[in-house]
């Protein structure tokens, strides 16, 4: 980021002329220019269209002293903010406790040591261009969340296109589907094809959607109910077993496996898992799903293939967009939505690939905690 502001001033006002010019030689450094003024009259006009890191005022001038001039810089916005440095000749308790009340920082006392000034001149230009630095990156940031609330918003409004516009169609083309019962024997296999195809689609827009959902921030919300997770996975397994070409799985069930979850992304979970097991497993090894509910907090899915994953894999399987090499279709973002759903149920899920075989372990607590999430302020809510 390249930021560029207003160069760092320093006005000195005092009605001697001397006095100026021995005081701008003390002050002058790099990277600051000094504006001199010898009124409180002609200081307030150079106020009027300049910033200022500190300002010396002189205490004694006729017309308006140093004092009455501070006084009006404390009343005004643009200068309130400037620090004053009153320079003088005498030391005078009370003109000192009028100054103070003005708002000066400090009094120096002619004849200036000129190492005390150039130490305070330095350390009021340093806060000066740290609060510029400052000023520049709020600017900066503010205008980075504006762009990001109008990021989030396309977001939003592509998420809602996933989940409406193109789940439409793909219903009118599943309905009509359903309707070709009478087909020849020739024409079967196609429709089977257009029913798989479809409903892969189906799947892929769950997916993006899900996905959508956590990268927005909003996360993966859950429509939470009874539910028994014997019935729900048995009727993914029975769903697999029509698309499995043959492979076998085998269903077990242990203890009470009753709860509280969202039946959709539960069911997706488990249609996720067999699906990999089934893409990636070893033919000559049967898929062994198992619910478990014999613990009394939690219930685990289970979905056990042949086959080993390469070690190197294993941190990154749950990352968005991994795709095996066995896979060709979909998004390779099975495995990512079904660990963004575990998260949003209080629970987990593990993975062990070893001696040829793997696991996938899905624990989901008996009863989710949902909390409601509000939208984020300047974007639509998301609805469907």
């Amino acid at each position: 980021m390249i930021t560029t502001w207003a160069p760092t001033r320093v006005l000195l006002v005092d009605d001697i002329e001397e006095n100026l010019i021995a005081l701008e030689a003390l002050v002058k450094r790099a990277g600051v220019e000094i504006s001199t003024a010898r009124s409180a009259k002609e200081a307030l006009e150079l106020c009027l269209v300049n910033d200022y890191a500190l300002a010396l005022l002189d205490v004694n001038m006729p017309e308006m002293d140093g004092v009455q001039l501070a006084e009006l810089m404390r009343g005004t916005a643009r200068t309130k903010n400037i620090p004053i440095i009153f320079v003088t000749a005498a030391y005078e308790p009370q003109r000192m406790f009028q100054g103070y009340d003005a708002g000066a920082v400090d009094f120096l006392f002619k004849p200036v040591d000129p190492r005390i000034l150039h130490h305070k001149v330095a350390t009021f230009v340093s806060l000066y261009e740290q609060r510029q630095q400052l000023t520049a990156q709020n600017e900066h940031l503010e205008r980075m969340s504006s762009q990001l609330t109008e990021s989030l918003r396309l977001h939003e409004t592509f998420v809602a296109s996933l989940n409406h516009d193109l789940r439409a169609p793909l219903h009118t083309i599943s309905v009509g589907l359903s309707m070709l019962d009478d087909v020849g024997p020739d024409h079967r296999e196609i429709v089977r094809r257009v029913e798989s195809a479809a409903d892969r689609m189906n799947q892929m827009i769950d997916q993006l959607y899900d996905l959508a959902r956590t990268r927005v921030g909003s996360g993966i919300q859950l429509d939470t109910r009874e539910a028994n997770l014997q019935d729900l996975v048995k009727g993914v397994v029975q769903e697999a077993e029509l698309r499995g070409g043959g492979k076998t799985l085998e269903l077990t069930v242990t203890g009470d496996p009753a709860g509280v979850w969202d039946t959709a992304r539960v069911s997706r979970v488990a249609a996720n898992l067999i699906s990999n097991a089934l893409t990636h497993g070893d033919k000559e090894h049967p898929v062994v799903v198992n619910v478990d509910g014999s613990r009394t907090d939690d219930v685990t899915i289970s979905v056990k293939n042949g086959g080993q994953i390469p070690e190197e894999l294993l941190p990154k399987i749950f990352e968005p967009f991994r795709r095996g090499s066995k896979s060709k279709h979909g998004l390779g973002l099975g495995l990512y939505i079904v660990n963004q759903i575990a998260t949003a149920h209080g629970g987990e899920v593990r993975v062990t690939s070893e001696r040829g075989v793997t696991n996938f372990e899905v624990r989901l607590p008996r009863r989710t905690a949902v909390t409601s999430t509000t939208p984020q302020q300047g974007t639509p809510a998301i609805t469907g």
